[in-house]
């Protein structure tokens, strides 16, 4: 059985929590106010920038040729193509590039992020991309449902679930498993357990993530 065959139940579970939670299964009926998504869009942008440097990690430590170009590529698309879907989102709320780019990370974002780059930075190459997957996973897994309902009337909400339900992100989704299912194939017991645990923790990230954008999380103590 494939790694991620494995890991599907254990998945499954984390996405129903994500699909269920007020955030998501507002935004894919068309009620969820507009507050937190706008919170959301800025935070999951300064997420992406942290993100694409995890990419520039997998392109430096990647073992081929081949996998080197891949995520040099998914470094490209982050930076010029998906983060370009939050610079509209931004531009609708009259938030300036300038001003997205300065959003302050949230305790979760920042926490999170620094999961991600410290994974990528010290661990192995499986390390990474297990860290990885969730956000590609839990994103095409979630939005897939939601299409499955019917598309909200809300474009912004549309608009969201038809890219990460759409063939291009359901592509990377499975190139994705593909490679940590390559990875742990040759990997040690011990290897594939600890994919095992940081692929769950970032799974729990994500759900944490929906959260905070729902309770638009600030910090509780210290300076404004």
């Amino acid at each position: 059985m494939a790694f991620t065959d494995d890991l599907e139940p254990l998945a499954d579970d984390l996405w129903d929590e994500i699909v269920a939670h007020p955030m998501v299964s507002r935004l894919g009926d068309g009620s969820l106010d507009v507050a937190p998504f706008e919170y959301w869009v800025r935070q999951d942008y300064v997420y992406l920038i942290d993100y694409a440097r995890v990419f520039a990690h997998g392109a430096a430590s990647a073992p081929t040729l081949d996998h080197m170009g891949t995520f040099a590529e998914l470094l490209h698309e982050t930076v010029d193509t998906e983060m370009d879907l939050h610079r509209a989102y931004a531009a609708e709320f009259g938030i300036s590039e300038a001003d997205l780019e300065a959003t302050d990370p949230s305790p979760t974002t920042r926490a999170y992020t620094d999961f991600l780059v410290r994974t990528a930075a010290t661990g192995t190459f499986g390390d990474l991309v297990a860290a990885l997957l969730p956000c590609m996973w839990g994103f095409n897994e979630t939005a897939t449902r939601l299409e499955a309902d019917g598309l909200p009337d809300d474009e912004r909400y549309a608009e969201w679930i038809r890219t990460y339900a759409g063939a291009e992100f359901s592509e990377l989704t499975a190139w994705c498993k593909d490679l940590l299912d390559e990875v742990a194939a040759d990997a040690t017991d011990g290897d594939r357990e600890r994919y095992r645990d940081l692929f769950v923790t970032s799974a729990r990230y994500e759900y944490r993530f929906w959260d905070a954008a729902w309770r638009e999380e600030t910090w509780t103590v210290g300076p404004e």
